[in-house]
């Protein structure tokens, strides 16, 4: 049985029931719900405190799952991404079946494919894609681990996963590039 087992049971049943979690990923710990469910979406951009204009991250377990969420995917971008060294988040075109207040007005959403062993199993088993944003609220700095994250976020979320909360290390954010017509634009490096 995987160490994090129970963590998975219990973050998928919030997660179905429209939930919002508490979970580390490949970068920094996240703040996560079903990117498919518009309410969930919104209990986040509501606890963030974050206008619902401003994007959040989706996570996919893998690039295959990149071929059921964006429209006309160039293929040029798995090149791309296998050169990458940190974890990168791309901002694509033609984000297919994620919930409205979730996608870019210009109809973009930014994914990371994520390789994380928790993620990648929850990603694997919710057979969703999750939201992925930073614990923390908007315009304060962001937790590099999970005892940096404030109170405010802990109580705000239904479950919070036990996995990995006495890892110390310090995590930092994903790169963010923005992929269009086989060019890559740097928004954050």
């Amino acid at each position: 049985m995987l160490s994090f087992e129970n963590d998975i049971q219990a973050a998928l049943k919030v997660l179905e029931a429209g939930g919002i979690i508490l979970y580390p990923t490949d970068t920094v710990w996240g703040i996560g719900a079903d990117a498919t469910n518009p309410a969930a979406v919104e209990k986040i951009y509501q606890l963030k405190q974050r206008p619902g204009q401003k994007a959040m991250i989706v996570l996919l377990a893998n690039e295959k799952d990149l071929l059921r969420h964006i429209a006309a995917l160039d293929l040029q971008v798995f090149d791309y991404l296998q050169t990458t060294q940190k974890p990168t988040t791309v901002i694509y075109e033609g984000a297919l079946g994620f919930a409205d207040n979730l996608t870019a007005p210009d109809g973009s959403i930014a994914i990371r494919i994520c390789k994380e062993e928790f993620c990648r199993h929850l990603l694997q088993r919710f057979k969703k894609p999750l939201v992925s944003t930073s614990a923390n609220i908007a315009g304060e700095p962001t937790a590099k681990n999970f005892r940096e994250i404030a109170q405010t976020i802990r109580q705000g979320v239904d479950y919070i996963v036990n996995y990995r909360q006495d890892d110390i290390r310090e995590y930092a954010p994903s790169a963010i590039v923005k992929w269009k017509n086989g060019a890559i634009e740097v928004i954050r490096s």
